[in-house]
């Protein structure tokens, strides 16, 4: 049996990796892709204090965390889209469309 503190351990590691993706990258897909890893981090973290503490509101939360992951990746890459036809790039120092 693998101890609740090694996957709370991966889960710092992968909010990590995806903290660094979208602090150093500059590719809006790149940082999408990061922030999914950032909340797939969260969702290991939930599941395995649900699982030590044995209550299923961590679960619960999962189900949301997915459900607001899965609205941003319909949202931001319908964004992308729309400005990739419009700009040609999806480089985020390139975008200046929401600035006022």
């Amino acid at each position: 049996m693998v101890p609740t503190g090694s996957y709370l351990l991966l889960s710092a590691a992968f909010f990590t990796i995806g903290l660094l993706g979208v602090l150093v990258r500059r590719n809006a897909i790149v940082i999408f892709m990061s922030i999914e890893i950032m909340l797939n981090a969260a969702n290991l973290a939930f599941i395995a204090l649900s699982h030590q503490l044995g209550s299923l509101r961590g679960q619960v939360f999962v189900f949301f965390v997915l459900a607001v992951a899965a609205a941003e990746v319909a949202v931001g890459l319908a964004i992308m889209v729309a400005i990739f036809r419009q700009r040609g790039s999806v480089d985020v120092d390139e975008i200046h469309l929401l600035k006022g």
